[in-house]
């Protein structure tokens, strides 16, 4: 039987991440629209990746969310505030970042915060092999704050439309409804990334793009005359 398209996409996509060797872990963002398919996809590879006898770290940018009073300052609906002030860059850089890095004790924390609880959270650390691959999902990852924190950074790209459509079938009861949900799309979630995409221009700074509308039958772009490259050295 032959492999579907999308397997075949993911297993070059997955080969190119693993062909890469700095003698540390590999810290790959998995960014994009909300809804667009960012979380399944990091899943696929990290499959793949651990098939290939790879340590892989797989963890969500969620777990570095700032507590509710600061993410809603500016309003429930606000995108600026959804963009400015959702999550914890700093701890993002100092728990997970930075510590599998260059220089890094590869001493590493997943997440500092509990979004369901509204509470931080004392995590222990974890220590990373030498060859591990980290795989963060999440919006908002090529944001100057956190660019020099990865090694690559994979587009996951789809349309406005298609995104809302997954996000608000996805989100509708944890927002409150159809309603609330697609409101909170229009007014808060889309215009983040547009306010995102304006100061960032995430699919051209990406190392590779991963189109996503259709899922049977993604479309894979890789940066850097067809060379898997990691963005540090």
């Amino acid at each position: 039987m032959n492999p579907s398209k999308r397997a075949v996409v993911l297993r070059e996509l997955a080969s190119g991440i693993s062909s890469i060797a700095l003698g540390r872990p590999v810290r790959v963002a998995i960014d994009g629209r909300t809804a667009s398919g960012k979380t399944t996809l990091a899943g696929e590879l990290a499959e793949m990746l651990a098939a290939d006898r790879r340590d892989v770290i797989r963890t969500t940018i969620d777990g570095f969310h700032r507590p509710k009073i600061e993410r809603y300052a500016r309003g429930r609906h606000s995108p600026e505030g959804y963009y400015h002030d959702a999550r914890d860059l700093p701890a993002i850089n100092a728990l997970l970042l930075s510590p599998l890095g260059p220089g890094g004790n590869r001493e590493y924390r997943t997440a500092s915060f509990d979004l369901d609880s509204d509470r931080p959270i004392e995590q222990e650390s974890k220590l990373a092999s030498d060859n591990a691959i980290l795989l963060v999902d999440g919006t908002f990852l090529q944001r100057p704050e956190l660019l020099n924190g990865w090694d690559l950074a994979i587009f996951v790209e789809t349309t406005e439309a298609v995104s809302a459509e997954r996000g608000i079938g996805r989100d509708t009861e944890r927002l409150g409804g159809t309603e609330a949900a697609r409101q909170l799309y229009a007014t808060r979630y889309q215009p983040a990334y547009k306010l995102y995409e304006s100061i960032c221009t995430p699919h051209s700074s990406a190392d590779s793009v991963f189109n996503n509308d259709d899922f049977e039958n993604p479309i894979l772009t890789i940066r850097e005359d067809g060379r898997m490259l990691p963005k540090i050295a």
